[in-house]
């Protein structure tokens, strides 16, 4: 009995599904810009204090209301965004009571102390969640760029495949497994770089140029792949 059950070969552990690691992805985003805040706060712009968050959030949402009047997946996001923020906001201050606690007269020295410290980076934490929904429906809105990337990609990396298979090209397992494994990271990194960044940046400096090169690693790992199934 004990040498069958040493016989048994242990089991791999389970990879977490795709939409898994989306989710953790963006949780570990908002954790990341949050604290990133906070840090800034304490000891890069001290002089901003919870100005630096807000007029963040104030550029934000200008850029998501001006340039995403309409979209393919949703026909008004400008509206859907801010019934999003307005419900994140009734949720998280008004019915806990964080907003009342805030703004009510302290009762003794020990809560104004904590208020005058902690309130602050309470309140720059909604500002961030503000602008990580912003740019979390940009992502979202904006995936559309991401499938025309990656069929594109696709559709040459197929093509060059076939030139390779009729011709003479070589062939190169490791292009393709190392392509192959880069294919979500390039993804993956962009949102985290731009859910997280603590400044205002427009959504085309890091979207497109993430797309092109997601679309990149779809061309070079599906031209790669092997001649002959």
């Amino acid at each position: 009995m004990s040498d069958s059950a040493q016989n048994v070969p242990p089991q791999a552990p389970q990879k977490s599904s795709f939409i898994g690691k989306i989710f953790g992805t963006v949780i570990a985003s908002l954790v990341l810009s949050i604290v990133i805040e906070w840090v800034g706060m304490a000891f890069i712009w001290q002089d901003q204090g919870i100005n630096h968050s807000k007029q963040m959030m104030a550029q934000e949402f200008a850029w998501f209301s001006s340039e995403f009047q309409q979209s393919l997946i949703y026909s008004k996001p400008v509206a859907f965004a801010q019934t999003s923020i307005n419900f994140l906001h009734e949720w998280l201050f008004v019915k806990t009571g964080i907003q009342h606690w805030l703004n009510s007269p302290k009762n003794n020295a020990m809560e104004s102390w904590v208020i005058y410290y902690v309130g602050d980076y309470i309140q720059a934490t909604f500002y961030v969640m503000i602008v990580f929904v912003i740019r979390l429906f940009i992502i979202v809105l904006t995936s559309p760029l991401f499938i025309l990337a990656a069929l594109v990609g696709l559709i040459d990396g197929l093509v060059q495949r076939d030139l390779r298979r009729f011709g003479v090209g070589r062939e190169s397992a490791y292009v393709y497994h190392h392509a192959k494994r880069l294919v979500a990271p390039v993804m993956f990194v962009a949102w985290v770089i731009y859910l997280s960044i603590p400044m205002s940046i427009h959504p085309n400096f890091i979207l497109i140029p993430s797309a092109v090169l997601f679309g990149m690693m779809i061309a070079l790992t599906s031209s790669s792949f092997k001649k002959y199934l």
